[in-house]
């Protein structure tokens, strides 16, 4: 995919190319935001059966893998985060393994159809989840018909590439800078940039703190575009049941150890002279 984008110096840019590489990185990190994380992941709204499948083809369309692949993961992550079960955790591997290297690492192909089994039952959710090219495919011939091989370059792969890192970042930087409001187990962070960047994500400690919520951003102050699309969508009642952390979950909670530090042995004292 990253090859790919080197094309572009053959394509060129052009204004709508452009306008597609917009449009496709908002509304695939969408996907990914309202739809595998806060819905398949966390279960945070509830939706009709036709509208679960918008999300869930939405999401996929980011190349990011199946619904039920991801939600899977996500929620392993949330399990055993920044412990040695932690599938991407920074603190206990590295930076580079918890961006990208765990995605290459070919011992995760396998869906967790056990931690899924709510989603699992749906076979249009299973369909998606084992033809997983086909939302990503049908989006680049759409970007191809519309603007042609720069629509296809810029549109589709540079978008996926942007939507890749940004996504990622999530799984790495948000561990790692930032500032905690909560004491959660493990290092998420709260970070403004990342939150401007994935529509809301960046508010990770938030989202450690109480995960089952549909907003991220807990406080006015704290840019959430998910959050207002999805509220958006309960007015015109396509979503429901949202969920929100209840008043004394937003108070602020005085630093923890985090559970990776707390299994690192503790140095002997050192003998008094």
């Amino acid at each position: 995919m990253h090859v790919v984008c080197l094309a572009v110096f053959l394509t060129g840019v052009d204004a709508l190319s452009l306008v597609l590489c917009g449009v496709l990185y908002f509304v695939r990190m969408f996907g990914i935001t309202a739809g595998y994380h806060r819905y398949f992941a966390h279960r945070s709204y509830k939706t009709s059966r036709v509208f679960q499948f918008v999300l869930a083809w939405l999401g996929g369309a980011a190349a990011q893998k199946g619904p039920l692949w991801w939600a899977a993961h996500h929620r392993h992550h949330h399990r055993y985060s920044d412990t040695p079960q932690d599938v991407h955790s920074p603190i206990v591997r590295n930076f580079f393994w918890a961006h990208v290297g765990w995605v290459m690492s070919n011992r995760y192909m396998a869906t967790d159809t056990h931690a899924i089994r709510d989603f699992a039952r749906y076979p249009e959710l299973r369909w998606i989840d084992r033809h997983h090219w086909v939302p990503p495919f049908s989006m680049a011939m759409l970007c191809l018909l519309i603007g042609g091989w720069s629509g296809l370059i810029v549109g589709f792969f540079i978008s996926t590439v942007l939507l890749y890192h940004a996504v990622f970042c999530i799984n790495s930087l948000a561990h790692v800078f930032g500032r905690r409001r909560y004491a959660t187990t493990d290092e998420s962070r709260n970070s403004f940039l990342l939150a401007l960047l994935t529509l809301g994500e960046g508010w990770h400690n938030n989202h450690h703190h109480y995960q089952s919520s549909a907003n991220q951003g807990f406080f006015w102050w704290e840019i959430d575009i998910s959050y207002y699309i999805i509220k958006g969508l309960e007015k015109c009642r396509l979503v429901w049941d949202v969920r929100t952390p209840p008043v004394h979950k937003l108070v602020p909670t005085a630093e923890a150890k985090p559970a990776a530090a707390a299994m690192l042995p503790t140095p002997e004292p050192k003998p008094v002279a």
